[in-house]
């Protein structure tokens, strides 16, 4: 008598999509109740009508270029499985584009401190549209190339927008406090953007085998096209100006201050553990041959990292918690998480909770981090401090995926122990930077 093994594939319980969208709902309707009178909630309607335009009209834009990145994270890999390639294939071409991203990406950061970050913006947006026009035209396109574009495209996007933002809404005189929602909201629309994005990218997985691959690229091309009309009329849009002193001062008048390198390594922390997450999540849950579906984790997690987002005003509006002591606990919760994945086998379920745990704490520490930059680093630096804090990463990065990916020398636990431990130094440099502010909220806009 034959034995019949039943498989089945390992999938979310539904009933954890309805909780992340309820608490996200929640969170933000009840939000005016929780924050002070001095922190309004975004829709508070006694905030100007100005500042109003200007953040939903950055936020539509940041949205559009959001679902651009989100695009290439989710359709690269079916991209590189379509044209046959190996695992020292892959490892070769994402080593190609971080290596890009630390030479160009770093040069272009502090550039774009002399340049403008509209410039960069639209470099942004002309290095998507040049790729998706490449990969539509060419029947078969140089993947290593496209890889160093779209990494360098990535590198901006970390440093750009963020920083184009802080500038107009100083110059247009906007009350510091009220970037404060502009951050956390950043964080929950570009999570929502890239859950749209890979509906799209499944969409266009669908319309490979009817019209082939090189017709999915339709969608980039449309967006990037989209986002240069709309950052280009944005920059036209009068506005009432105010007179802004002139900052611009070299990196060495800032190198000695203790607090600008504390925010320099954390953020080098964040976006390794971030990066390696996202390289080692799906082979961590399929591991030993196990069958998931990865499409329906993954708006889970990022499903977690908008509620972290939306959690954000709560603790810093709602609470007497400064902004230093909540970055210390969330660097503790999301570095157990990363240490307890960093074991060789977990179970599915428990894996799945400790990823949605890390997407959390992400959540409130990218606009925790945008907040103490905001205080310490000064604007005219800001797409500089970005871009020098992540060349380090970069290159540790690159580096574990030349010896772990490639050669096989590291393994992925090892990695995700590294990310952890980064994670709890990150957590002591929040206590270092707590000490070294003398006042409450000590920042170089009063000096």
């Amino acid at each position: 008598m034959g034995v019949v093994i039943e498989s089945s594939v390992w999938e979310p319980n539904p009933s954890l999509f309805i909780f992340i969208f309820f608490a996200c709902l929640l969170s933000i309707l009840l939000l005016s109740y929780a924050t002070k009178s001095a922190s309004p909630s975004p829709f508070h309607l006694g905030v100007s009508p100005s500042f109003l335009r200007f953040k939903r009209n950055f936020l539509l834009i940041y949205s559009l270029v959001s679902a651009i990145e989100g695009f290439w994270l989710v359709f690269g890999e079916f991209e590189w499985s379509y044209y046959g390639m190996n695992r020292e294939q892959m490892m070769l071409i994402l080593s190609v584009g971080f290596g890009g991203s630390l030479i160009i990406g770093t040069t272009l950061g502090v550039l774009s401190d002399i340049l403008g970050q509209k410039k960069m913006a639209l470099i942004f947006c002309t290095l998507h549209l040049f790729v998706g026009a490449w990969k539509r035209l060419t029947a078969h396109p140089s993947l290593w190339l496209a890889s160093v574009f779209l990494s360098v495209a990535s590198s901006i996007f970390s440093f750009s927008f963020e920083t184009w933002m802080v500038l107009e809404h100083e110059k247009q005189g906007h009350r510091q406090e009220l970037l404060n929602d502009t951050f956390w909201l950043m964080t929950f629309f570009e999570s929502a953007s890239l859950i749209g994005s890979q509906s799209l990218a499944n969409l266009s997985v669908l319309s490979v085998g009817k019209t082939g691959l090189a017709s999915s690229f339709g969608a980039t091309i449309w967006l990037a096209v989209v986002s240069i009309i709309c950052i280009s009329w944005l920059s036209k849009e009068p506005s009432l100006v105010v007179e802004v002193a002139n900052r611009k001062m070299p990196y060495a008048s800032i190198l000695h201050d203790k607090r600008i390198w504390l925010l320099a390594y954390t953020q080098a922390s964040v976006h390794f553990s971030v990066t390696v997450f996202w390289i080692l999540w799906a082979p961590t849950l399929v591991a030993d041959g196990r069958e998931v579906h990865l499409g329906l984790i993954y708006p889970c997690l990022l499903g977690a990292r908008m509620l972290g987002s939306s959690i954000f005003p709560w603790v810093i509006g709602g609470s007497s918690l400064r902004t230093e002591d909540c970055l210390l606990y969330a660097f503790i919760v999301s570095g157990l998480a990363v240490f307890i994945i960093s074991y060789d086998y977990q179970e599915i379920g428990t894996l799945v909770s400790l990823f949605c745990v890390f997407h959390a704490c992400i959540g409130i520490i990218l606009p925790s981090l945008a907040r103490l930059r905001t205080m310490y680093v000064p604007n005219d630096l800001r797409g500089g401090m970005i871009s020098l804090s992540a060349a380090p990463a970069n290159a540790a990065i690159l580096l574990f995926l030349w010896q772990g990916g490639y050669y096989r020398n590291v393994g992925n636990s090892a990695v995700m122990a590294l990310a952890a431990a980064g994670l709890f130094s990150s957590a002591a440099c929040m206590h270092f930077l707590k000490r070294l502010g003398k006042q409450p909220y000590s920042n170089w806009h009063k000096s």
